[in-house]
C-alpha cells in the first residue's frame, strides 16, 4: 500500500480542500488567517536571526543556505496546524476551473485572508520591534532587507513572485499527496527553502520583512512598501499560484477528455 496520493489524486484531494476553504465563516477566515501572518512571520523572523551575522562571500552564503532551512517552519505550521494563507489557497482556481465554487466565493476568501494575514504579520512585526531582541547586527539585516525589496524594479519583482508562489502552490501540492506528517514536512521544506535561497518574493513575508524594516528606522514608507512591493508581489504571486500550477493540473489531472 503506498504511503502517498498520486498526482490525479492529489489533485481530487485539493479541489475538495479549496471548495472547504470557499465555505469558511469570515469569522475563521479572519483567525486562520492572522495565524498563517504570523506563522509565516516566525519564519521571516528565523531568517534574519540567521543571516544577520554572518559577513560576505561563502560565509553569507551559507548563512543563506541555513536561513532558508529554517524559513520553511512557517508553511509547515500554516498546513499541519491548520490556517489560511493568502498564496497556498490561490490554488482555489482549480474549484473554480471545475466549476464548484464561484467567483465571488473565491475572491471573498482572497480578500478576507490577504488582508488578515497583513494583520498578523505587521502585528508579529510590531511586537518583535518592541521585544528588545533586535540588538545592532538584527536591525541593520531588517533594515536591510526592507530597503532592498523596495528597490527591486517592477518587472523583475514580478517575475520573481511568479516563481515564488509557483515553488510554493508545489509544496502545498506536495504536502496534500503525503499520508503522514513527515513526508508532509519534506514536502514543503525543499520547495520553500528553495524560494528563499532563489531570492524569490512572498507577498506574505513581505508583509513581515517590511514593516518590521520600517519599525526599525528603514529608510522606507508604508506607501512605497505597497506600492513598490507587497501589491506587485501580490499581483505575480496570483500568476504564479492562481493561474499557471492551478491551470496546468486542471488540464492533466482534472479536465475530462473529450470522446
Amino acid at each position: 500500500m503506498n504511503n502517498f496520493f498520486s498526482p490525479a489524486e492529489i489533485c481530487e484531494n485539493m479541489v475538495n480542500g479549496c471548495n472547504n476553504k470557499a465555505k469558511l465563516p469570515i469569522s475563521k477566515m479572519l483567525v486562520l488567517g492572522i495565524f498563517a501572518g504570523v506563522f509565516i512571520g516566525f519564519g521571516a523572523y528565523g531568517f534574519t536571526v540567521i543571516t544577520s551575522g554572518a559577513g560576505t562571500g561563502f560565509e553569507a552564503t551559507f548563512a543563506k543556505y541555513i536561513g532558508a532551512g529554517v524559513f520553511p517552519v512557517g508553511l509547515m505550521l500554516v498546513v499541519i496546524c491548520g490556517a489560511e494563507l493568502f498564496t497556498g489557497n490561490n490554488l482555489m482556481t482549480l474549484s473554480l476551473f471545475k466549476k464548484e465554487i464561484t467567483v465571488g466565493a473565491m475572491l471573498r476568501n482572497w480578500g478576507v485572508v490577504w488582508m488578515a494575514n497583513l494583520i498578523g504579520s505587521v502585528l508579529l512585526a510590531w511586537l518583535m520591534s518592541q521585544s528588545g531582541l533586535y540588538g545592532e547586527a538584527m536591525t541593520a539585516k531588517a533594515i536591510g532587507i526592507a530597503e532592498a525589496k523596495c528597490a527591486i524594479p517592477l518587472m523583475p519583482v514580478i517575475i520573481r513572485a511568479i516563481f515564488c508562489n509557483m515553488l510554493v502552490c508545489l509544496a502545498v501540492w506536495m504536502q496534500s499527496g503525503a499520508k503522514d506528517i513527515i513526508g508532509k514536512i519534506f514536502a514543503i521544506w525543499f520547495p520553500i527553502m528553495l524560494f528563499v535561497l532563489s531570492g524569490f518574493e512572498h507577498s506574505v513575508a513581505n508583509m513581515f520583512f517590511i514593516p518590521m524594516g520600517i519599525f526599525c528606522g528603514a529608510d522606507v514608507t508604508w506607501a512605497q512598501a505597497f506600492l513598490n512591493n507587497i501589491l506587485p508581489v501580490t499581483l505575480g504571486n496570483i500568476i504564479g499560484g492562481a493561474v499557471i500550477i492551478p491551470a496546468c493540473y486542471h488540464f492533466t489531472y482534472a479536465k475530462k477528455s473529450a470522446a
